[in-house]
């Protein structure tokens, strides 16, 4: 690969724009939507993602040409074109046309879950594992397999970073919730009995959020918050491995915001080792939603001649990873 790739993150409440090349990431800008209360509100999210985004890619631009990289240089537009906030999306989707028409270059549709493997995939040995992905909405086991990225084991509701919002904000917890619940729960080792939900090799975290709010009403926050986090880890990667057994893969890659969890990096290391299987996590940059991860998948596809035209741009909400037709591997 010798292309340079602008990229566009803006799913939910996190703007990001990147640009990178083969080597690194030369140049990110970011600015985060943060709710005066509750969870994430997509218009105002919307709204805030068209108030700074001009400024972002101008930021981005002015950094990589410090670096010697001009807008000249850049080969194509990439941008989150699903999963995610309708709003945003399309928010996103208009400054992405918008600068590949300026700059009459290629416009790159990204897959946002698969991005984040991906990004995995370059900022880490890992090269073909099973990976937990774990964010606010999505939750899923994946792996590639006969060119597409297959779903061993999903959530069947709501994401587990969304399960634990919801928890906190019942629990008085300012948003995002994980971050809290991972520092209350370090201060108990008081586990209380709680909904295991694994069918199959899906998952149900509605439930256990519930459960978990009911709990406030005996127990201390501490024990609650130890308890919530014992039984989703324990879920997600129970999941995890199965699909490491049943691919007969040897790497584990983790990704998403809810990665960053030492609790969970923890349990997954042991079940890697237990197994004789690496276990791999990229920095926490890479690991919540970033511009990064939209434009390294962005030059993987447009050096694959897998780009879109204006007219076929539109975003996909509900976009699946293993919807996708993977032009980049073999």
């Amino acid at each position: 690969m010798k292309g340079t790739v602008l990229g566009i993150e803006g799913t939910a409440w996190n703007l990001s724009v990147a640009v990178v090349n083969e080597k690194d990431v030369i140049s990110e800008a970011t600015d985060t939507y943060s709710p005066p209360s509750g969870g994430i509100h997509p218009r105002e999210a919307a709204q805030h993602h068209a108030k700074y985004a001009s400024a972002m890619i101008k930021k981005a631009l002015e950094e990589a040409k410090e670096k010697g990289i001009k807008a000249d240089d850049i080969d194509a537009i990439s941008f989150s074109q699903g999963p995610g906030l309708g709003a945003c999306l399309r928010t996103v989707a208009t400054a992405a046309r918008m600068l590949a028409i300026t700059l009459d270059i290629p416009l790159v549709g990204v897959n946002h879950c698969l991005a984040h493997i991906e990004v995995g995939r370059w900022k880490t040995p890992a090269d073909d594992p099973v990976t937990l992905y774990v964010s606010g909405a999505n939750s899923q086991v994946l792996a590639y397999r006969m060119g597409r990225y297959r779903v061993f084991g999903e959530t069947l509701d709501i994401g587990l970073g969304n399960a634990f919002d919801k928890f906190a904000r019942s629990a008085g917890l300012s948003h995002p919730g994980g971050p809290k619940i991972e520092q209350l729960a370090k201060k108990s080792n008081n586990y209380i009995p709680m909904p295991y939900v694994v069918k199959g090799m899906d998952l149900s975290f509605s439930g256990l959020s519930t459960a978990a709010t009911e709990s406030l009403k005996k127990y201390p926050i501490e024990d609650v918050c130890y308890s919530l986090q014992e039984n989703a880890f324990a879920m997600v990667v129970e999941v995890t491995e199965r699909a490491l057994a049943h691919t007969e893969k040897n790497e584990v890659l983790l990704a998403g915001g809810v990665g960053a969890n030492a609790r969970l990096r923890e349990m997954l290391g042991i079940m890697c080792e237990d197994r004789g299987a690496s276990f791999y996590v990229p920095e926490k940059r890479f690991m919540g939603d970033n511009g990064a991860m939209i434009a390294y998948l962005g030059l993987l596809m447009y050096e694959a001649g897998d780009t879109l035209s204006i007219e076929d741009s539109h975003v996909n909400p509900n976009f699946r990873p293993d919807d996708v037709n993977v032009t980049w591997r073999e």
